[in-house]
């Protein structure tokens, strides 16, 4: 019986159901339900209630949960236990998008919590570093992860969620998204990324097939672009300063907007990598500290919210 089994039993029980204990655990569903009837096997007996709509956990279930919930807690403390030198080489990919808004904080909480452990950054596509991860050509990567979910092959921890908006010239007037595309072309995102697919299906589901013959895979050049009054485009702002170094007008999409997932994917084998769990929580404490896109404000940018079409 291995002793994860137990720790995903206690995220059973605090969450209420399988699919959220699978979340906090990083784990599929079924691999939960599977964990929970090995423990039924090892205790003997049924710790789950099967026989209506949703699984119910029993007296059972939730005694044994108290009886590990200590020796867990304390197997844990011996784990992190400060006196442990984390050290090593860390080889990161990050998406150009975020490098200059997560490494600066990531790697001097590093050089500062681990100062023996060297961190190797490198940058490209989602798809070409996720690509890289599974091939053992990087250890990690923060990566837009998948509509979908990603590769169950991968592990995917999420850092962050930024929601899309639309840019506009900073001298558009117009309050719907059906007159903002009527009046300005459509600068597109790459819709061989995350970023671009998402956008593209929004686009589509609004307001229908739209032509556009401009395609960029910088956001950078994109709102520079639409600063120069050039067209509209879907994008998620990742560095605020570009707001401030090319004036636009940021739109709300409002209730249904596509929110992008950014997560911090390595293969499985390395789920207790010492270095890798130094890695996650020192990403983890650098992107708390970035704002949402969406509710960024400097003197530059104004934000609305656009009308629906009828």
């Amino acid at each position: 019986m291995k002793i994860e089994a137990f720790a995903t039993l206690d995220a059973v029980l605090r969450h209420g159901s399988f699919a959220a204990a699978a979340a906090e655990r990083h784990v599929t569903p079924s691999a939960v339900s599977m964990q929970m009837k090995q423990l039924e096997r090892y205790m003997g007996q049924t710790l789950f209630d099967r026989s209506g709509l949703q699984v119910r956990p029993g007296a059972l279930a939730r005694e044994l949960a108290e009886v590990m919930r200590a020796p867990l807690q304390g197997l844990e403390q011996l784990r992190k236990r400060g006196s442990v030198v984390v050290e090593g080489v860390v080889r990161l990919g990050v998406i150009e998008s975020m490098q200059p808004v997560v490494l600066p904080a990531t790697m001097r909480l590093l050089r500062e919590r681990h100062p023996r452990l060297e961190l190797r950054p490198a940058r490209g596509r989602s798809s070409g570093l996720t690509a890289s991860v599974k091939a053992g050509e990087l250890d990690a990567a923060l990566v837009a992860e998948p509509e979908r979910g990603g590769s169950a092959r991968l592990l995917w921890r999420e850092m962050m969620r930024r929601e899309l908006v639309l840019v506009a010239p900073p001298a558009a007037t117009e309050t719907s998204l059906a007159a903002l595309f009527r009046s300005y072309e459509w600068i597109r995102y790459d819709r061989a990324t995350v970023t671009g697919a998402m956008a593209a299906q929004f686009v589509g589901a609004q307001l229908g097939e739209i032509r556009s013959s401009l395609e960029f895979d910088s956001a950078a050049a994109i709102v520079a672009m639409v600063s120069a009054g050039l067209g509209i485009s879907i994008v998620q702002i990742a560095d605020p300063s570009l707001l401030r170094s090319y004036p636009v007008r940021v739109v709300r999409l409002g209730r249904g907007a596509p929110v992008l997932r950014l997560s911090l994917v390595m293969r499985k084998d390395d789920a207790d990598s010492r270095p890798l769990e130094a890695l996650h929580d020192a990403m983890r404490a650098a992107c708390q500290d970035i704002a949402p896109a969406a509710s960024t404000r400097s003197p530059a940018a104004r934000s609305s919210s656009p009308r629906r079409p009828a």
